[in-house]
């Protein structure tokens, strides 16, 4: 089952406290593919929780919506130096 929330808190040992859309609050941790994708959390996201129908207090952060805050303003520049090549 998949529902809609947003992150109200950060918890220790990368977990997170959601409050659903329909007033139900849980605890969920980020998804593998997140955290493969190095996607970060912060309170206050819109994000979509997956859950077991066995377990309503638990569950699992598969996508981070993105916000209008986040679009705005200038871009930070990238470390690295691109394709140059140090020698």
């Amino acid at each position: 089952m998949e529902f809609e929330g947003s992150v109200s808190e950060v918890l220790p040992d990368a977990r997170f406290r959601v409050k659903l859309d329909n007033g139900h609050e849980m605890i969920a941790y980020t998804a593998g593919k997140m955290k493969k994708n190095r996607i970060k959390t912060i309170e206050g996201d819109r994000v979509t929780v997956e859950m077991s129908p066995y377990d309503l207090d638990k569950g699992r952060i598969i996508f981070r919506h993105k916000d209008e805050r986040a679009s705005s303003g200038p871009r930070p520049p990238q470390r690295g130096g691109g394709n140059m090549r140090r020698r």
